[in-house]
């Protein structure tokens, strides 16, 4: 791997190496510019995932690890006070090379050409940020089929599913039980299941092992590098080149500007807490929806006194978290359904928004086993509210429903608020002295009904197929967001958005902001392909910028 020193000039600084991160990474490595990528996180490798269920639930050691401490204050509306989250982190994200791309569950949808101009076909909502996309289906449709073809998604076609200009490059991984149960009883709905696209290998792909169906996806990393993420797809091509450095363990305090108003230098700690500054012509930041808005915050100067790239006043604000809902299940004959992948089928026929519903939303549900696949996290999230917690009959439950029990996942869409933001603490710190990560979240109340209306629906499913006993969660609004979503959302007007239709921003020409903060709608509940969409996308117009000395 190349090594630059921060005092020479390398072309573009990549802050985050996840999944919009490692794409640009590799693509404009791959096009002869030098790339350096700062990541806060180790540099872990497939021999370094293990199925340890105490270290990654309990000590959360892909998302804050117990040696760091970088907490983060959460509160639901901006009149109350933040306080710091007890056990997880409100927003959930791994910190790693490949990001949350490592730890994901690999459910891989594409929008649909309703997800980029909602606002045109279903007119204003009052009180909310529902705006148009500044670009199409159509215009993101071959960046779609590169993320197929570059990243590794197996799949076929399904009868909602938008035109594509290629098939998938992978049949689809075999079905699980919960996908015949889910097939089963959508059938008899006269609904219409489908093969979940999944970002995991169903055979051999471009030098990679395929699925050894262990059962630890969702928030594990996969140890033969069959599920896709950049760390397997993207970051062995980009170090490859001898153009890109990936600098692992650099947490990123600010970026400098020079006196011009242009990016000249992006200052970070490495692992000891020794300060650097790693000059660049460019910077791209692709920290995520909650740690790039706290970045750009963070770099206030005389010139930019509101944060970077802020003039709006829009950066940090209409934070989404796609709405969800979750509906258990248990079955009289064993399902083993810990085993494989998380989700084998979906059903999407309540994807688009009905006004007949009386309100706005739509999306998606998956069988799958969800957390308690594993056996300590079936003892605490697989219970139903009824059972004791404790003792014999406890005890009895957890052996009799662990190989029987499955869940329905309602993923959903959350209406973008300005009121639901990230914002520096005022009083909190973390151990490198920055202002902690705080977040103000309260879902519309058209995101809590769709998630119930998706969770009534999978209720009719699992009765439809026979279950002997079902129970939903609690639609409540939520303290926990995966899905860090819209805080830098992208524009063609300048008052109303942070970056341009190519992620650049409006104010700042040789910074670029790309990751899901971009999203002007949040999508119905898999934003990742198209994360990795819009970064093949950008990769290829900041490329061409930069060859014309447009930068």
């Amino acid at each position: 791997m190349r090594r630059y020193k921060p005092s020479e000039e390398v072309d573009f600084v990549i802050i985050g190496s996840g999944a919009a991160g490692g794409v640009l990474a590799k693509e404009l490595s791959v096009a002869g510019f030098s790339v350096v990528v700062l990541e806060q996180g180790l540099y872990r490798t497939n021999g370094d995932f293990t199925h340890d269920e105490w270290d990654v639930f309990f000590q959360n050691e892909m998302t804050n690890h117990p040696s760091w401490n970088d907490p983060q204050t959460f509160r639901h509306s901006m009149d109350d006070e933040a306080s710091v989250a007890p056990s997880l982190p409100p927003a959930i994200y791994a910190r790693t090379v490949g990001g949350s791309s490592v730890h994901f569950s690999a459910n891989f949808w594409r929008f649909r050409p309703i997800d980029f101009k909602e606002k045109s076909l279903l007119g204003d909502i009052p009180g909310t940020g529902f705006d148009d996309w500044p670009l199409t289906y159509e215009e993101l449709e071959p960046y779609y089929t590169k993320v197929d073809w570059q990243i590794g998604v197996s799949g076929a076609v399904g009868p909602f599913d938008p035109p594509r200009s290629k098939p998938y490059p992978m049949p689809p991984l075999p079905i699980k039980s919960s996908g015949v149960i889910l097939e089963k009883g959508a059938r008899a709905l006269g609904l219409h299941p489908q093969p979940a696209p999944l970002a995991i290998l169903s055979q051999p792909f471009n030098g990679r092992a395929p699925c050894m169906h262990c059962g630890f996806c969702m928030a594990f990393g996969c140890e033969v590098g069959a599920k896709s993420s950049t760390l397997v797809s993207m970051i062995p091509l980009a170090e490859a080149t001898g153009n890109c450095e990936i600098r692992p363990l650099s947490t990123v305090n600010r970026i400098s500007t020079d006196k011009n108003g242009r990016v000249d230098k992006v200052v970070y700690m490495d692992a000891s807490g020794t300060e650097h500054a790693q000059r660049a012509k460019a910077v791209i930041v692709s920290a995520n929806g909650a740690e790039t808005p706290r970045l750009l915050l963070m770099s206030e100067s005389a010139a930019h006194p509101d944060g970077l790239a802020n003039g709006s006043g829009l950066v940090g604000k209409y934070l989404m978290g796609n709405a969800h809902s979750e509906t258990a299940a248990w079955f009289d004959q064993p399902l083993n359904d810990y085993k494989s992948v998380q989700a084998s089928r979906i059903v999407h026929d309540f994807y688009e928004s009905d006004p007949d519903r009386g309100f706005y939303g739509g999306g998606g549900i998956d069988a799958r086993s969800l957390l308690d696949a594993t056996p300590i996290m079936h003892a605490f999230l697989g219970t139903p509210p009824d059972i004791p917690t404790w003792g014999a009959e406890f005890k009895q439950f957890v052996e009799h429903s662990f190989t029987r029990k499955m869940t329905l996942l309602g993923s959903a869409t959350s209406l973008p608020l300005e009121t639901n933001n990230i914002s520096l603490d005022p009083e909190v710190k973390d151990d490198k002295g920055r202002p902690a990560l705080r977040i103000t979240y309260r879902d519309h109340d058209d995101d809590l009904a769709i998630a119930s209306f998706l969770q009534d629906r999978s209720a009719e499913i699992l009765e439809a197929a026979g279950a002997e006993r079902i129970w939903k969660k609690d639609v409540v609004p939520t303290t926990l967001l995966a899905h860090l979503l819209g805080t830098c959302r992208m524009g063609d007007d300048p008052q109303r958005s942070v970056v341009d239709r190519y992620h650049r921003s409006h104010e700042v020409p040789n910074l670029f902001v790309c990751d899901g903060s971009n999203f002007v709608t949040s999508g119905r509940g898999q934003p990742t392909m198209t994360i990795q969409a819009l970064a093949f996308r950008a990769a290829e117009h900041i490329g061409r910028q930069a060859r014309a000395g447009e930068i």
